[in-house]
């Protein structure tokens, strides 16, 4: 993955995050009851948090003194934690809406938030370069 698919992943995310909150503002609120939109909310929330960290790694990349590996390491733990935690949040949140089964989402948000703290983990390890 180099500094431009990190910054396309960028800009998806970032959209993609707007959309979401414009959807939670305008339309949501007629559909599920408050404490969901607050779940989708939060969703939201740590996905646009953790766009920016993503974008992040794009202005971090080939920086002298970080390993491109682990911070490329740090972006995929961030977008995959993204999708398990503030999708499963999504998708528990408008549970109302989709009639889907959600009882096996209950390890899913959680693990998505591993992943996120592993990402930034994996951008702290990133500064111990060889070169640094």
């Amino acid at each position: 993955m180099n500094r431009s698919t990190i910054v396309r992943i960028t800009a998806l995310l970032g959209a993609l995050s707007v959309g979401l909150g414009a959807f939670a503002a305008h339309s949501l609120r007629e559909l599920v009851s408050q404490p969901q939109l607050l779940t989708f909310e939060t969703g939201v929330r740590y996905q646009f948090y953790h766009t920016f960290a993503v974008g992040l790694a794009a202005v971090l990349y080939r920086m002298y003194g970080i390993e491109p590996a682990r911070l490329r390491l740090a972006v995929w733990l961030w977008i995959v934690g993204i999708v398990l935690f503030s999708g499963s949040l999504f998708l528990l949140s408008l549970r109302e809406v989709h009639g889907l089964p959600v009882a096996f989402l209950g390890p899913v948000t959680p693990i998505g938030g591993l992943l996120l703290i592993g990402g930034w983990m994996a951008l702290f390890t990133s500064t111990f370069s060889r070169t640094a």
